[in-house]
């Protein structure tokens, strides 16, 4: 078994996230910063828009990157915003993120950008009360 040296180990994420963004990454990020924008023009939408632009910073930096729960004391506002959350908009964003992540499983080059979709996926489920690292 080979064990990647710390340099090593870089030069594969950089070059894993620069393959991503030519193919599609950028676009996805772009996506997610537009409704961003969208969402922050009314006062209602601030709090989604957060959770958007977090999404997109995951979308142009995914290898490397890690996403933990914060441990900040959100009150009863967090569920209620999950909830509404995914009414409008978030089981449609998993479902694109998971449909994504089978089809990249066909071929066993994909395989690491479907686990990426596969993370993805699962913080468009429940983005708030989680934060983003983006370790560049």
């Amino acid at each position: 078994m080979v064990l990647l040296t710390t340099i090593q180990y870089t030069r594969m994420k950089i070059l894993a996230n620069i393959l991503w963004l030519i193919f599609g990454g950028l676009n996805i990020a772009t996506m997610y910063f537009f409704g961003s924008l969208l969402l922050a023009i009314t006062i209602v939408g601030l709090p989604a828009a957060k959770q958007t632009l977090k999404l997109g910073l995951l979308c142009l930096w995914p290898f490397g990157s890690t996403i933990t729960q914060t441990h900040v004391p959100t009150g009863c506002m967090r569920i209620p915003l999950d909830v509404a959350w995914l009414l409008f908009g978030g089981i449609v964003i998993c479902a694109l993120h998971v449909i994504y992540g089978v089809l990249l499983t066909v071929t066993i080059i994909g395989l690491p950008f479907a686990l990426q979709h596969f993370k993805m996926a699962g913080l468009a489920l429940s983005p708030f009360g989680k934060s983003v690292t983006l370790n560049v």
